[in-house]
C-alpha cells in the first residue's frame, strides 16, 4: 500500500495520480479484509488485530478523501 502511495505521489499527470490512487484505495480494503479474516478464523487474536484494522481504515479514508478533492479540484481547473 505504501509503495503505490509512493508511486501515486510521482504521477506525471493527474489522471496517473489519481489511478494510482485507485490502487492504493484497492489494496487497503483487501488489507482490511485478510484482517478481519484473520480475526475471525482465530489465527491472531482480535484484540492484537483490531488497532491495525483501525489504522488501515482511516488510512483509506484520507486515500479516499484525496481521490475526491484531486477529482473535485480537475474539475474546477477545467470550467
Amino acid at each position: 500500500m505504501e509503495a503505490n502511495y509512493r508511486s501515486a505521489l510521482r504521477g506525471r499527470s493527474t489522471a496517473e495520480f489519481l489511478a494510482k490512487l485507485g490502487i492504493v484505495e484497492e489494496e487497503s480494503d483487501e488489507t482490511m479484509y485478510w484482517l478481519e479474516l484473520i480475526s475471525e478464523s482465530g489465527l491472531a487474536n482480535a484484540e492484537l488485530v483490531a488497532p491495525r484494522w483501525k489504522e488501515c481504515n482511516e488510512l483509506l479514508a484520507i486515500v479516499v478523501s484525496t481521490i475526491n478533492t484531486t477529482r473535485k479540484n480537475q474539475k474546477t481547473s477545467k470550467s
